[in-house]
């Protein structure tokens, strides 16, 4: 097979990769994971290793873009740069642990965990560096005020408004997608009463880590699904009307429905909030990127919501 080929073969579908991802993240990230492939490693330890360098980018972001100097010599404008150059590499990492559990089959449930927990220690390194850095910055068009702690709990809605909530709903709407063109083994659209039952049935004894990510992934699935109540009953309805077996016209209805919403999903993860950060630290106004995470990206998630669950609404009245 051809290197293209190949690359393909590790995304999770054409419908819902980026085209941005396509011809730059993922290339990246393919060549990362036949590396790792090589020598015989986890994607779990590469999950692990993307935590760490995004969890560095955030220390690097503290620094002013006009601080000199700021850390060992260098300055605060060469402390940003690194740190876009850390969250760029964490990013391709997090591309490439997907990519290498593909590629490998080495698919575990607690990779998927790990997977949605990295960007999130990413952010919170990210978030409490930005209030530090805000602390004493003077609030625009005010007559010298600083934003003090007002910047952490600027930082805090901007990580529950603009990132918790959006890129929970945009990774659910995705995994649904999957689901209905790849079926259970191409995706992984979880559900919680099943995940309840693995955990109220698994001991704590040795298996204290994968319980306590179990506890955190079956709150996540939780609220998911409490977010999208037209869904779940369009879920229900299918299940029983079909059972297990979805006739190949509904998953193609719901497909054609579905991959509009697609962009939405996308705009929300990664890409465009790392553009935002990258060129609002390296000017020095991150409080610019928190309310466009706030405003722009807050606002899309609501509207993705919204349109998701009307499609949902119509789909049901054809069942």
């Amino acid at each position: 097979m051809s290197s293209q080929t190949h690359i393909q073969d590790t995304y999770k579908s054409k419908d819902t990769e980026e085209w941005f991802d396509t011809i730059f993240n993922r290339p990246i990230g393919f060549l990362w994971a036949k590396f790792f492939n090589f020598f015989g490693i986890h994607p779990n330890v590469v999950t692990v290793l993307s935590m760490i360098l995004g969890a560095l980018s955030g220390f690097m972001f503290h620094y002013h873009a006009n601080q000199q100097p700021a850390l060992f010599g260098m300055t605060g404008m060469t402390c940003n740069i690194i740190a876009v150059v850390l969250l760029v590499w964490a990013n391709h990492y997090d591309s490439a642990d997907g990519q290498l559990a593909r590629l490998s089959g080495k698919k575990t449930q607690l990779g998927r965990i790990l997977d949605g927990v990295a960007a999130d220690v990413w952010y919170i390194s990210i978030y409490f560096c930005l209030a530090y850095r805000l602390y004493d910055d003077p609030v625009p068009f005010t007559d010298g005020h600083t934003f003090g702690w007002w910047g952490l709990v600027l930082c805090a809605l901007s990580g529950v408004l603009g990132h918790i909530f959006p890129c929970r709903l945009a990774d659910y709407y995705r995994n649904i997608h999957l689901f209905f063109i790849k079926g259970e083994e191409g995706s992984e659209f979880d559900h919680y009463p099943q995940l309840e039952e693995k955990y109220q049935k698994m001991p704590w004894k040795g298996n204290v880590v994968n319980k306590t990510f179990l506890w955190f992934y079956k709150s996540y699935t939780f609220n998911q699904e409490k977010e999208t109540p037209d869904f779940q009953k369009y879920w229900t309805k299918l299940r029983e009307t079909y059972g297990n077996d979805i006739p190949q016209a509904v998953r193609d209805d719901f497909r054609a429905k579905s991959l509009p919403l697609m962009k939405y999903t996308n705009f929300l993860t990664f890409n465009s909030r790392g553009i935002a950060l990258y060129v609002t630290a390296l000017l020095d106004m991150p409080w610019i990127y928190l309310l466009f995470e706030i405003i722009v990206l807050g606002g899309v998630y609501k509207y993705m919501n919204y349109r998701h669950e009307k499609m949902c609404r119509e789909l049901i009245q054809k069942i």
